[in-house]
C-alpha cells in the first residue's frame, strides 16, 4: 500500500506518526509539504535540520512528482492546507481521501450563514460526503461545524495532533512524583504564544487570587508574542517578579523539560486553539493539568477530576479555584498526573495513531471501515459548542 500524507509543512507534531508510518511502509510512505514554514514557528523552535527525513518531499520545489504521486498513491491524506487545488483532482476522480481538519469556525459558527462560506464549503466538502472521502477530526468541536454544512455524515473520525510520547520507567515515574513532594511552593507552567487568545493575562489573575489565598506558588511562563510588554507591565505593578518567571521561548525539548517538574499545568485559550498539542506534552509529563474546555484537545484527552481539572473558558475566578483546590491535597494531585500519563500512554500517542492509521487506510481500500470504540480513529459525536461545558462535567454531578 502506498500512503501519501500532504499538508502545510512538516513539524515536531507530525513527525513521530511519520516515522512510524516510514518504518511499516517504507519508500511507499511520502510526506509533501507543500510550503515552506512560517519564520514565527521557527523563531518558536518548530524548524530543524527536516531535509534528512528520507520520506519528505516539498511540493513548492518538487511540483510534477508531487502531484504524480497524489494522484497514483493508494490513499492520500490531506490536511493542514488551504490550497484545495492539490487534492482537487484527486477528489475529481474518486480516488480514497482521508481529511484531517482543525474547526471551520474558529471565531464563531455564526459565521456558518455566510452565503460565500456555505458555498465554498459546499464545493470542498459537502459535495464529496458519499464519496469516498473520510474526515479525522483535529478536535472536539470539528464535527459539529462540519455537521453544520452535512459534510461527511457518518464518516466523521478522531483525531488529534501527536508529538512525540516519552515513555517513562516506573522508577522515572517514582523519581518525578518525589521531585513534585519535594516543592516547598507550588510550581505551575503555563506555555504557548502569549497573544491574546491563548490569553496569558489569566496568570496575572490566577497569581493575584493565590496571593489574597495566601498560597505559595512560583509560575514560570513560556513564550513570545504580541501580549508580552503587556503581561511584564502588569508583573511590575503587581508586584511579582519574585514569583512569576518569563523565560522567553524555548525549543519544545527545553518545554518538555520543564513540565516534567512543573505540578499543575494551565492551559488557558479558547476556541480558536484548533487542538494545543502543549496538552498531550503536559499529560505525558504527568502534570496535573488545568485546562480551559474551549480548547480543542481538551474534551477529547480529558477527563473531569479523573485525569485533570476543566474550567470554562474565561472563567479565570473559576480556573483560579481549580488551582486551589490542587494546591490543598497533593495526592490527588500526583493521582490526576499518573492518570493524565497514563492517557496519553494506553491511546492518544503517536504510536497508537499511527498504527491505527494505517489500518483504517486498509480497511478503506478493502471498503471495511470499523471504527475503534475508544482513542484515535473512534467515532467523532456531534456536541454542539454551547452544550461541551455541561456535557464535559456532567452537570448532575458537578453543579459549577
Amino acid at each position: 500500500m502506498k500512503l501519501t500524507f500532504v499538508s502545510n509543512y512538516i513539524n515536531h507534531h507530525q513527525i513521530p506518526v511519520s516515522n512510524v508510518l516510514y518504518e511499516k511502509l517504507g519508500d511507499d510512505y511520502v510526506f509533501i509539504q507543500t510550503e515552506p514554514m512560517e519564520e514565527e514557528r521557527i523563531k518558536m523552535g518548530w524548524g530543524g535540520d527536516f531535509d534528512n527525513l528520507k520520506y519528505l518531499k516539498k511540493y513548492y520545489e518538487q511540483e510534477e512528482e508531487c502531484k504524480k504521486l497524489i494522484m497514483e498513491s493508494d490513499i492520500v491524506v490531506f490536511g493542514g492546507c488551504e490550497n484545495e487545488s492539490i487534492i482537487s483532482e484527486r477528489l475529481e476522480s474518486g480516488k480514497p481521501v482521508i481529511r484531517y481538519s482543525e474547526r471551520l469556525y474558529k471565531e464563531g459558527q455564526w459565521k456558518c450563514v455566510s452565503p460565500r462560506g456555505l458555498r465554498k464549503k459546499y464545493h470542498d466538502h459537502t459535495r464529496y460526503s458519499d464519496a469516498k472521502v473520510y474526515l479525522l477530526c483535529s478536535g472536539a468541536y470539528v464535527a459539529d461545524d462540519f455537521n453544520i454544512i452535512k459534510a461527511y455524515p457518518g464518516k466523521r473520525f478522531k483525531w488529534g495532533y501527536f508529538p512525540e510520547f516519552i515513555r517513562y520507567t516506573e522508577d522515572e515515574r517514582k523519581d518525578r512524583r518525589d521531585l513534585r513532594r519535594s516543592h516547598e511552593k507550588l510550581e505551575i507552567l503555563w506555555a504557548g504564544r502569549l497573544i491574546d487568545w491563548k490569553h496569558p493575562e489569566s496568570i496575572i489573575k490566577l497569581a493575584r487570587i493565590l496571593d489574597r489565598k495566601e498560597i505559595s506558588y512560583y509560575i514560570r511562563v513560556i513564550g513570545d508574542g504580541d501580549m508580552k510588554n503587556e503581561i511584564e507591565s502588569q508583573i511590575d505593578k503587581y508586584n511579582l517578579s519574585d514569583r512569576i518567571e518569563m523565560l522567553g521561548s524555548k525549543n519544545p525539548e527545553e518545554v518538555r523539560e520543564a513540565m516534567n517538574t512543573s505540578d499543575i499545568f494551565i492551559f488557558t485559550s479558547d476556541y480558536k486553539e484548533g487542538w494545543g498539542a502543549v496538552c498531550n506534552e503536559a499529560m505525558n509529563s504527568g502534570c496535573a493539568i488545568v485546562a480551559s474546555h474551549a480548547a480543542g484537545a481538551v474534551p477529547t484527552l480529558i477527563k473531569h477530576r479523573q485525569n485533570g481539572l476543566i474550567f470554562k473558558s474565561g472563567n479565570f475566578k473559576q480556573m483560579a479555584a481549580r488551582v486551589i483546590e490542587l494546591s490543598k491535597d497533593q495526592k490527588w494531585r500526583l493521582s490526576l498526573g499518573e492518570n493524565a500519563y497514563e492517557t496519553i500512554e494506553e491511546l492518544w500517542n503517536h504510536e497508537t495513531a499511527a498504527l491505527r492509521l494505517l489500518e483504517f487506510s486498509k480497511m478503506i481500500l478493502e471498503d471495511r471501515v470499523e471504527p475503534w470504540k475508544h482513542g484515535p480513529i473512534s467515532e467523532a459525536k456531534v456536541i454542539h459548542q454551547r452544550k461541551m461545558y455541561r456535557h464535559l462535567l456532567g452537570l448532575d454531578k458537578y453543579a459549577d
